[in-house]
């Protein structure tokens, strides 16, 4: 039998798989790399390939679920960058899904772009820069 909090944290990691699944299917298809990529979230989150097949698989619209915390929005953002990049073609539904979640995370729309920008300067930001970036994020995009 599962607790309380794990349960809770059950229920965070999918949502957070849902909130990739949504705007993957943004522009209307999800294309094999952005399903790849759901896998590969899923097994850093702990989510057996199953849990991840079963939401993929649902015919559920998805809402996006606004974390509770800085940190946790901006991971998601970093995932949701992410898949924005996967399969090569950057979309304006995506763009424009993103920049609805940062005004729904309480942050400003440019923060979209700049990420775009540190995501295009070559591979996603290693773990230590992404922590610089979350910093420099909360005191330059968080609406006041």
């Amino acid at each position: 039998m599962m607790g309380f909090f794990e349960h809770q944290y059950l229920s965070y990691k999918k949502n957070h798989i849902q909130n990739l699944l949504a705007l993957a299917k943004a522009d209307g298809h999800m294309h094999p790399k952005e399903e790849a990529l759901l896998y590969k979230i899923g097994k850093r989150y702990g989510l057996k390939d199953r849990q991840v097949k079963t939401l993929i698989d649902s015919d559920a619209k998805f809402e996006l679920n606004v974390p509770d915390n800085h940190n946790d929005k901006m991971n998601l953002l970093y995932d949701l960058v992410l898949m924005v990049y996967a399969d090569d073609v950057v979309d304006k539904h995506e763009i424009e899904f993103c920049e609805e979640a940062v005004k729904l995370f309480g942050m400003k729309k440019s923060l979209v772009k700049w990420l775009l920008d540190e995501f295009e300067r070559g591979t996603p930001p290693p773990p230590d820069e992404w922590e610089e970036i979350k910093r420099e994020a909360k005191e330059k995009f968080v609406v006041k």
